[in-house]
């Protein structure tokens, strides 16, 4: 069974809100590390931490923001590709990839760039 008219509207909106959110998550994880050096994000006085514990938790927020922002970028991308995909082919959207049967509403409308109907 196809989506309706109705649904699609409503998926084009989720993926348009997530893509906003997705957005705004990246938009402001970068603005936050963006002119600032490691030390000044630490709060550390010196260039060198006093401790090296501290420099360990240093590298690991780093680590984890980097980790972070390549999750949201991916994501942002698979929203993107999902509303191509609604665009260039609207009956088609919704439809597993790999077995050619429709999506539920429900996952889609959770995930709505989702491409198969999930385990």
């Amino acid at each position: 069974m196809s989506l309706t008219t109705t649904q699609r509207a409503h998926l084009e909106q989720r993926l348009r809100e997530e893509r906003a959110r997705a957005l705004d998550l990246l938009n402001r994880d970068l603005d936050d590390h963006a002119g600032t050096t490691r030390q000044e994000e630490a709060g550390d006085l010196t260039l060198s931490p006093f401790h090296q514990a501290d420099l360990g938790t240093d590298t690991m927020e780093g680590e984890l923001a980097a980790s972070n922002e390549t999750r949201i970028a991916s994501e942002l991308a698979e929203i993107d590709a999902a509303l191509e995909r609604l665009y260039a082919s609207p009956d088609q959207f919704g439809v597993d990839e790999d077995t050619g049967e429709a999506i539920p509403f429900e996952r889609l409308d959770a995930i709505p760039w989702a491409r198969t109907r999930g385990r």
